[in-house]
């Protein structure tokens, strides 16, 4: 478990003001742990150098095995396990499978997207998120920057941040 954490934490008021900060803070070599906005800003991700999430490819997957399961789960119930003439069509006929298979496509999707978005995330439901500022969630935009990861000090990271638009500058620990 993580203990004694140290981050300088920057408190912006605007999200165009965040924008050119995270561009000018990680010019001059500050590495950033995340920024927190109560709402999404456009091109963060972009700026703070985040790759594409690969969410839809593991949808793509739990789609595949939902179908894959549909299938056979049907194919072999109503074609070998217990096969019944109705209305003289073939035991694995596939037009009546359709709604069962794409039921079960979707169904098996969205669960595995959000149980590999939870195990991503690390949200386990016995932790407990770090909060670095409260009003984060509310009307404020908070960069965390983590003094383990960087060669600056405390004192000279948080000059950058004032430098670049923070309106308030703070030390958390965890």
């Amino acid at each position: 478990m993580e203990s004694n954490k140290n981050f300088v934490v920057g408190i912006f008021n605007d999200e165009d003001v965040l924008l050119h900060a995270v561009e000018g803070i990680r010019g001059k070599g500050v590495k950033i742990q995340e920024v927190f906005s109560p709402f999404p800003v456009h091109g963060l991700d972009e700026v703070l150098g985040y790759k594409r999430s690969r969410l839809p490819i593991a949808a793509f997957l739990f789609g595949m095995t939902g179908t894959s399961l549909a299938l056979l789960m049907q194919i072999w119930m109503l074609g070998y396990d217990w096969p019944m003439i109705i209305g003289g069509k073939d035991h694995a006929s596939l037009p009546p499978f359709i709604p069962v298979t794409f039921e079960l496509t979707v169904l098996l999707a969205a669960f595995g997207m959000v149980i590999t978005f939870f195990i991503v995330s690390d949200m386990k439901p016995y932790k407990w998120p770090r909060q670095f500022d409260l009003r984060s969630t509310d009307d404020k935009h908070v960069m965390a920057i983590d003094l383990a990861d960087n060669k600056l000090s405390k004192d000279e990271i948080g000059q950058i941040l004032k430098d670049n638009g923070a309106s308030e500058v703070n030390e958390k620990n965890f």
